[in-house]
């Protein structure tokens, strides 16, 4: 319970998050008028390196499709799960630790339209409360980095996935150049920060009851992605909308050391594709 807690305090930026973030969605004007779609929010809501680019290219590489029930573990503010929504048709559940993000979800839910396809659940992904093959897929983007415990992790995902589905993973491992330099935006020091190689964790998932399908080393990508994000803004210039607004001033001092762990080769970024067996 404290490592949750330890969690929910690094992402949920101050007690007055869900406050700021309709301020700056009013300011920007998408909280009236017309229905928003998954660029209007992709520099809020796509919380991992690539962006709403790299949840479109997990995606293609999953093969989902109208119907499908997916499990969005680690959902944050929604960006993917209200993607594959409107992009497959898919029908989507999302569980996340931090609490105030699964309510801003909900709302970004009704102002895109896709609260019928979408809904979001506050809880824990080491204890998820679904039966046993309740989902035809699960869908993971930069969430087991703050978990300890990967084998349970990847075996509760198991648990509730049909014999047959997909497990869609995009993950940062650790990687062979050294230590991780910190603060990055998934921890603020190594207390919170457990990463496992790209060997360990394709062993670890597989373990879990999956076979193997799609294994796409990225580092490059988003290590040049990364370069596109500035170190620093004038404070003038900083956007509406982003990801300082949940991680605080640190955010770009997190962006640029994950790039500098990346070109250095301190870590790695992975997507794949799992079926279950």
């Amino acid at each position: 319970m404290e490592a949750r807690e330890a969690v929910t305090r690094h992402y949920a930026s101050g007690d007055d998050l869900e406050q700021r973030i309709v301020e700056q969605l009013r300011s920007a004007g998408l909280l009236e008028g017309q229905s928003l779609s998954s660029r209007d929010l992709a520099a809020l809501d796509q919380f991992h390196v690539g962006g709403l680019d790299a949840s479109d290219a997990l995606a293609r590489l999953c093969s989902l499709s109208s119907g499908m029930h997916v499990l969005d573990v680690g959902s944050g503010l929604g960006g993917p799960s209200r993607f594959l929504a409107a992009t497959y048709g898919c029908r989507v559940t999302g569980i996340d630790v931090t609490e105030s993000y699964c309510r801003i979800a909900s709302l970004l839910a009704e102002r895109t339209g896709l609260e019928h396809l979408v809904d979001y659940r506050h809880g824990d992904a080491l204890h998820l409360r679904f039966a046993d093959q309740t989902f035809d897929a699960a869908w993971t983007q930069h969430a087991s980095m703050n978990i300890a415990e990967k084998a349970d992790f990847y075996a509760e995902i198991a648990r509730v996935v049909k014999v047959g589905g997909r497990f869609a993973v995009h993950d940062v491992v650790q990687s062979t150049g050294g230590s991780i330099l910190f603060p990055v935006p998934w921890a603020r020091s190594a207390s919170l920060s457990h990463l496992l190689t790209l060997e360990e964790t394709r062993e670890a998932i597989v373990r879990s009851g999956f076979s193997l399908l799609v294994w796409n080393d990225v580092s490059e990508a988003a290590a040049d992605w990364l370069s596109k994000v500035p170190a620093k803004r004038d404070p003038a210039d900083v956007p509406r909308l982003g990801l300082h607004l949940l991680l605080g001033q640190e955010f770009s001092q997190m962006a640029a050391n994950l790039r500098r762990n990346l070109e250095e080769h301190r870590c790695g970024v992975v997507q794949a594709v799992f079926e279950r067996t």
